[in-house]
């Protein structure tokens, strides 16, 4: 009798090799998506708030700023314990990059149907792309290991991230980044954009999420001791 034939499954490295290019993929259009919404200059994202505000007091890119606040929130969850991974490490890099380098090349307009175009396509990307690079489930973003080092010593995770991006969101509009109707928006849509996205990039390989909240990574644990 012929044994019954096993499975196939992808070998380790073919794995790793499609989960870090969906990862990068992701960051990529993630970073496309934030300078759509900066670019509507209708209202930006919490986070983006701050990050524009930060970026005007110092008269530098925005995208240099999403890369040094990153790192800096990175080392944030070293009292946390909370282990970063190469997801991580691209997180911080790669959406700041892309920003600076679409947002110079995006078409300034006045008019409004253009501009909510721009913030419509935006926040799709931006859910699309935390969906891809959650689903790649290789570690954290900065912003998301804060809320979970928080919710693993006692925070629930709703509140973790409502009390950090209510404090970005204020820091932001004292600094001076546009608040608007798209911020609303933004908070409105994306997670349930991300819920719907991330089942539909998620790595057969890996663990899957169920929780629809942005930012929220897949597999994230504290480092032991914690």
């Amino acid at each position: 009798m012929t044994p019954p034939s096993s499975p196939i499954h992808t070998p380790p490295a073919r794995g790793f090799a499609r989960r870090l290019a969906t990862c990068l993929v992701g960051l990529a259009i993630f970073g496309a998506g934030i300078a759509l919404i900066v670019n509507s200059d209708l209202g930006n994202g919490p986070w983006d708030v701050f990050h524009q505000g930060l970026a005007d007091q110092l008269g530098i890119g925005i995208g240099v700023v999403i890369i040094g606040v990153g790192f800096a929130l990175v080392l944030l969850w070293i009292p946390l314990h909370v282990r970063p991974g190469l997801g991580t490490l691209l997180n911080a890099v790669v959406v700041g990059v892309v920003v600076d380098l679409v947002l110079p090349i995006l078409p300034d307009t006045d008019r409004l149907v253009p501009r909510i175009c721009s913030l419509a396509a935006g926040i799709v990307m931006m859910g699309a792309g935390t969906g891809m690079y959650l689903g790649a489930n290789l570690g954290p973003g900065p912003r998301d290991g804060l809320m979970t080092g928080l919710a693993a010593r006692g925070w629930q995770v709703r509140i973790a991230r409502t009390a950090i991006e209510v404090a970005a969101l204020g820091l932001g509009v004292l600094l001076g980044g546009t608040i608007g109707v798209g911020t609303a928006i933004f908070a409105a849509t994306i997670g349930p954009l991300v819920q719907f996205f991330i089942p539909r990039f998620a790595d057969p390989d890996s663990p899957t999420a169920s929780d629809s909240s942005y930012d929220t990574p897949l597999d994230v644990r504290p480092c032991p001791g914690s």
